[in-house]
């Protein structure tokens, strides 16, 4: 690595970042996977019994055939993330994870609906990421909200639960609610229209995983549940209605690179979506996605951003500065203020390099 490398890689380590697009169970660290893994009655077959090869299970290839193929990899995790003490390490350790990475502020999902296999109830369950996170967060000084998943191929019923479920916690910090999951077998967000009524009136802000397939086409059918942010949507940098639709809406979308390559989208050079997408002015924030599937630290992501894609320093910071003002926060303005405040001091005695 080259002096101007080296120099990028300490001045984006140092800066007070904030991660809005973060999976739970697609950062579960290998070391913990294996001592679940002894620990519990999994049924799981040819499990790992060293950390290199769990983390070779736990990692996804660098190019999978389509998002379903890419999903495979949380099938491990979840197994082994089914009872509330497991729930509660593994959200503990995602925190101390992200503030070694100089995070300040992120936002954990996760499908609470997809934890409940022996016996877990979903309030148990939500109570333990939770619970496990914010005591991280305390011994850290890492601020942390939480968004919950509803998954697109299970029925509308069940997301109707999560939704409930998940408004019980929002004085605890979970402020969001999402819709998530294989959109080739599930393309339209709307069937849940009633769960996503239930997390709006309660207080939660609206996301929606879109265009990890199905195109720019897929960005738009999120648009019509009315979301404050849309998770990936790279897909919209090919359609300029659709840049200017979300920019006119001011809906965010937040891009994970390196998880949409593994998708099968987007590509490795300055024609890459993220590049495009920030010079079209569409509100873009950048995140990991998952920590471990894509062995990954927010760190890399954002120096992939400069150094393989052609984003400029300056467009990272600024890609930051959009993060906090699209935290799901809205229940705390005043620590988004001081977020704000905290990351416009630093930059402007740390510019970004030329």
């Amino acid at each position: 690595m080259n002096t101007a490398s080296n120099a990028l890689g300490n001045w984006l380590r140092a800066m007070p970042k904030a991660e809005l697009h973060l999976h739970l169970d697609g950062s579960l660290r290998a070391a913990t996977a294996l001592e679940l893994a002894a620990d519990r009655d999994h049924g799981i077959a040819d499990m790992p019994t060293d950390v290199a090869t769990m983390r070779e299970r736990l990692v996804a290839p660098e190019r999978c055939i389509d998002q379903a193929d890419l999903l495979r990899a949380f099938d491990l995790p979840i197994a082994l993330l089914q009872d509330a003490a497991a729930l509660e390490r593994a959200s503990a350790e995602l925190v101390e994870d992200i503030a070694g990475d100089g995070t300040a502020y992120a936002e954990i999902r996760w499908a609470p609906s997809l934890h409940l296999d022996r016996g877990l109830s979903l309030a148990d369950g939500i109570a333990a990421v939770v619970h496990g996170a914010l005591a991280a967060a305390e011994r850290t000084g890492t601020d942390v909200r939480f968004i919950a998943v509803a998954l697109r191929t299970h029925d509308a019923e069940t997301a109707v639960r999560v939704a409930r479920a998940s408004v019980e916690f929002l004085v605890e910090g979970l402020t969001g609610f999402d819709i998530a999951g294989i959109e080739r077998d599930a393309p339209d967000p709307r069937r849940f229209a009633k769960a996503i009524a239930i997390a709006r009136d309660g207080g939660l802000g609206i996301t929606c995983h879109a265009g990890e397939w199905g195109g720019a086409a897929q960005v738009w059918r999120a648009l019509e549940i009315d979301p404050w942010r849309i998770a990936h949507g790279a897909p919209a940098a090919d359609d300029p209605a659709l840049m200017a639709e979300l920019t006119e809406r001011g809906v965010a979308l937040d891009i994970c690179p390196t998880s949409n390559l593994q998708a099968g989208i987007g590509t490795t050079d300055h024609d890459a979506p993220l590049p495009r997408l920030i010079r079209a002015g569409v509100p873009v924030t950048i995140s990991t996605d998952d920590r471990t599937v894509s062995d990954l630290t927010l760190v890399r992501e954002l120096q992939r951003a400069v150094e393989q894609l052609g984003v400029t320093p300056g467009e990272v910071a600024g890609t930051t500065r959009r993060a906090y003002a699209a935290a799901f926060l809205h229940h705390d303005e005043e620590l988004r203020a001081k977020l704000q405040q905290s990351f416009e001091a630093w930059l402007a005695e740390n510019p970004a390099p030329a």
